[in-house]
C-alpha cells in the first residue's frame, strides 16, 4: 500500500538517479507510473495536489470509443479508444462495467442513421465489443427509458459502452504502481527543472506539508500535468509557445428518479451540436457535458451560468420530468487539456482528442491531450519514448494484460464498496461493527472507508476523502457538507491532529463545496 512518510524518505538519498520522474498524478501520469514500474524502471511520481484532483476526477464517468468522434470522421481515435475500452474492462472488472445507452429518436431518419453508424462502431470494437447495437421500436424504447419525453417519439437505438469511477480508477492505478515498486507522492510540487550543460537531469521539489525541499536526479523527466502542461514547459523554456487549449466540461447531478431505469440516455443533437449524456451513477444521474473554451486554467474551475442552463434545457427536452436548478444535487466542472493544432482556429469541440508526445531540445518529455479511455496507450507511447530518450534498457510494455489493483472478476456492482475489489474484506476487518453503517442517508460512506483512505490510499485532507477516496461531493454537495464535521473528527483522531486542524480543514472544504452547490 502507499505510505507517504516512507516514500518521502526515499527522496533524501542525494546520489540516487531515478530512471523516470513523472510530474502530474492524473490519468496520464498514473498510467505512466504503472507502465514504467512494470517494465522494471525506477519510477517517481510527483503530484502538486492530490491524485486526480483535476480533470481526471471530473469526467462523465464513461469508458468509451467515442460515438461523437465517429461523427467527426476521426476513425483512428475511435478504433484506438474501442480497443482500450476492452482492455480496461478486462483488466479492471471491479471498476469498469458495460452500460447500455439508448438514443431516443423523434425523426423517421434518425434511427437508421444511428443504427448504421453504431453497427460500424460495433464492427470496429471486434472481439473487445461489449454487445451489439439494435434498433428499437417506440414501445421498446419506453420500456428501457420510461422517463423519456413521449411526444413524437418514434423509437430509438441501443448500443453499449463502458462506465467507470474515474477517481477510484486513479487511486487503483496509484496502488498498482506502488505494488510494482514505484514511489508516488501527492502534495509535492515541482518548483524547478534542474539542468547540466543545457540538458535536463532532474527536478527540485517541495513537500507542501512540511515545506522541505528536495533535489532529485533523473534520467528522464515526464511532464504529464494536463491543462498545466504549458507552465512546466515554460519552466524549461520561457519562450516556448503554448501547446494546450483548455476546454471546460460541466456536469450536473440529479436524483435517480430523473432517469428511471438502468440504461443511460444519449441525446444526439443538442443546441450546440454536441451530444449530451444522462448516465446512472451510484444511485444518482450524471448529466453532461459542455464544451466551453477557457483562457484561464484553475485548480477549481466553476460552472458558468449559461452551461448550467444549457444542460438543464437540453436534458429537459428529452425527459418527462423536467429538471430545474433546485433539483441539482451537485455540479462539477473539469478542464480538458486539448492539444492545440497548428492554426489554433477551430472550436474546441472540433479539436481531436488524440494525444501527442513531444520532446524539447533540453530533453523534457511532454504528454499533451488524450482522454481517460486511452490512458494506457498514452502511457505506453510515453514510456517507449522515454526508453530512447534516457538510454534505458529496452523492455516491452506489460500493461495490456496487467490486472489493476483490487481486480475482482465477480465484483457485485450493487455492493456500495465494489470498486475496492479484493480489498473489501480488509476494509470490513478494520471494524466489522461500523463497516456497513453509513454516516449519511444520501449516499454510502462508512468510518472504515475514511480510515482506509488515510492508512492505505494516502488521503491527507478532508477533501481527499470526501471528493476522491469516496465520491460524496460529486453526488450530493449539501449532504457532504452536513457530514464534513464528523468526517474531519474521525480523520483528526486517526492522524493525531488537533481542533485547529479540524477548523482549518472545514474552512478550506466549505470554500470548495460552494463551487458544487447551485
Amino acid at each position: 500500500m502507499m505510505n507517504r512518510t516512507k516514500n518521502l524518505k526515499l527522496l533524501n538519498d542525494k546520489n540516487k538517479v531515478w530512471d523516470i520522474v513523472i510530474i502530474g498524478g492524473g490519468a496520464s501520469g498514473l498510467g505512466i507510473a504503472v507502465d514504467a514500474a512494470s517494465r522494471g524502471y525506477s519510477t517517481l511520481l510527483l503530484e502538486k495536489n492530490d491524485f486526480a484532483k483535476g480533470t481526471s476526477s471530473r469526467s462523465t464517468k464513461l469508458v468509451h470509443g467515442g460515438v461523437r468522434y465517429l461523427q467527426n470522421g476521426d476513425i483512428s481515435l475511435v478504433i484506438e479508444a474501442l480497443k482500450e475500452r476492452g482492455i480496461m474492462r478486462k483488466n479492471a472488472p471491479h471498476l469498469v462495467r458495460d452500460l447500455s445507452f439508448v438514443i431516443p429518436s423523434y425523426d423517421w431518419w434518425n434511427s437508421p442513421f444511428y443504427g448504421i453508424g453504431l453497427k460500424i462502431y460495433d464492427m470496429m470494437a471486434g472481439k473487445l465489443g461489449l454487445g451489439p447495437s439494435t434498433l428499437l421500436d417506440r414501445e421498446e424504447t419506453l420500456e428501457m427509458i420510461p422517463n423519456v419525453n413521449k411526444e413524437g417519439l418514434r423509437g430509438g437505438v441501443i448500443y453499449h459502452d463502458g462506465q467507470f469511477d474515474d477517481a477510484r480508477m486513479a487511486v487503483s492505478l496509484a496502488l498498482t504502481a506502488s505494488q510494482l515498486g514505484a514511489c508516488l507522492l501527492n502534495y509535492t510540487e515541482v518548483e524547478a527543472l534542474r539542468k547540466e550543460d543545457h540538458m535536463l537531469n532532474g527536478v527540485t521539489v517541495k513537500d507542501a506539508l512540511s515545506g522541505k525541499s528536495y533535489a532529485i536526479n533523473a534520467k528522464v523527466v515526464i511532464n504529464a500535468t494536463g491543462v498545466f502542461s504549458d507552465s512546466i514547459m515554460q519552466m524549461d523554456d520561457p519562450e516556448i509557445k503554448k501547446m494546450i487549449r483548455p476546454s471546460q466540461g460541466v456536469h450536473i447531478v440529479l436524483e435517480k428518479e430523473f432517469l428511471d431505469g438502468d440504461h443511460a440516455i444519449m441525446v444526439p443533437h443538442t443546441t450546440d451540436g454536441r451530444v449530451l449524456f444522462a448516465v446512472p451513477w451510484n444511485n444518482y444521474v450524471v448529466v453532461g457535458t459542455t464544451d466551453t473554451p477557457v483562457d484561464e486554467h484553475s485548480e477549481e474551475p466553476t460552472a458558468l451560468e449559461q452551461e448550467i442552463e444549457f444542460i438543464l434545457s437540453n436534458a429537459g427536452a428529452y425527459m418527462t420530468k423536467k429538471p430545474t436548478r433546485k433539483d441539482v444535487k451537485s455540479v462539477f466542472a473539469g478542464l480538458r487539456p486539448l492539444a492545440a493544432s497548428e492554426n489554433n482556429k477551430e472550436s474546441t469541440k472540433e479539436i481531436s482528442r488524440h494525444h501527442k508526445i513531444t520532446v524539447t531540445t533540453s530533453g523534457l518529455l511532454n504528454v499533451l491531450g488524450g482522454k481517460w479511455t486511452t490512458y494506457r496507450k498514452i502511457a505506453e507511447d510515453a514510456v517507449n519514448t522515454a526508453q530512447a530518450l534516457g538510454g534505458l534498457p529496452e523492455r516491452k510494455c506489460q500493461t495490456e494484460t496487467l490486472s489493476i489493483h483490487g481486480y475482482d472478476f465477480n465484483a457485485d456492482w450493487k455492493q456500495p464498496l465494489h470498486f475496492y475489489g479484493t480489498d473489501i474484506d480488509k476494509i470490513v476487518a478494520i471494524n466489522p461493527d461500523t463497516a456497513n453503517r453509513s454516516l449519511s442517508n444520501a449516499f454510502f460512506i462508512s468510518e472504515n472507508q475514511i480510515l482506509w483512505g488515510i492508512r492505505e490510499e494516502m488521503a491527507v485532507h478532508l477533501e481527499d476523502v470526501l471528493a476522491r477516496r469516496t465520491r460524496c461531493l460529486f453526488l450530493n454537495a449539501q449532504a457532504t457538507l452536513d457530514i464534513a464535521p464528523q468526517v474531519a473528527q474521525i480523520m483528526a483522531q486517526e492522524m493525531g491532529k488537533d481542533e485547529t486542524w479540524v477548523d482549518t480543514e472545514l474552512k478550506l472544504f466549505t470554500e470548495i463545496v460552494k463551487n458544487y452547490i447551485l
